[in-house]
């Protein structure tokens, strides 16, 4: 990955306009990114973002996994992280019932942060699509993460790209957390709907039994004031 990105360090992987006429570019982000990276995520910080740390978004710099981020006139207005997982008891994998010797198949999608005041450009569901693009398929078969409950922005951005609700149980030291799944190599996948059942967000318990029983979480809309998810099985 670092030949990569030495390689790429200079080069754009996209660029458009953003609403207000502001130029952006985005590519690859380095160990020289670190600051920038830091003080955006702080900047972007609630109550639902699971906050990286100095060692963690080194880890991934350093090769186990990569970043890309969104400039405007050489600020980092927004950025995206994927992570190879080190294989430990709160891997995801393991909790979308992988074996052991498919755990290292799997690759995280990590933190995304975007500037409030860029927010509305959908940057985060375009990153998600360049980083998602750029996963090497011949070594990784999964993407993973997970989301909190409720966050509704995130959800809807995963949801975006394909992932799919397959869990939803404590991580983390207890905090309750929705785990989403990508499977990158989907040829020979059976994809007739056997059953559709529409649930509130709110009910963990009524999604727990539906997950057990091999429904997906695939959509979300609000409903009478209530965020509702629709979940799927296959036959």
């Amino acid at each position: 990955m670092d030949e990569m990105v030495a390689e790429y360090r200079d080069k754009e992987i996209a660029n458009g306009t953003l609403s207000g006429g502001y130029a952006y570019t985005i590519r690859y982000l380095t160990m020289e990114d670190l600051p920038q990276v830091k003080w955006l995520q702080d900047k972007a910080k609630n109550k639902f973002l699971q906050l990286l740390t100095d060692e963690e978004f080194t880890f991934i710099l350093n090769g186990n996994g990569f970043m890309i981020g969104v400039f405007v006139e050489e600020k980092l207005i927004a950025f995206r992280a994927m992570l190879i997982p080190e294989l430990d008891e709160e891997h995801l994998g393991i909790d979308i019932g992988l074996k052991q010797e498919d755990l290292p198949k799997v690759m995280y999608s990590e933190v995304s942060c975007v500037d409030p005041a860029f927010r509305g450009n959908h940057l985060q569901t375009m990153m998600g699509e360049l980083c998602f693009e750029r996963v090497d398929t011949e070594k990784f078969q999964y993407i993973c993460t997970t989301v909190a409950p409720h966050n509704i922005p995130s959800i809807k951005d995963k949801l975006a790209l394909g992932m799919e609700i397959v869990g939803l149980k404590e991580k983390y030291g207890g905090k309750l957390r929705y785990i989403l799944m990508k499977q990158l190599s989907v040829a020979g996948q059976n994809s007739d709907i056997n059953e559709e059942v529409e649930i509130e967000m709110g009910d963990i318990a009524g999604q727990q039994k539906l997950l057990e029983e091999d429904f997906s979480g695939v959509a979300i809309a609000q409903k009478a004031g209530e965020w509702m998810v629709l979940y799927r099985k296959k036959k």
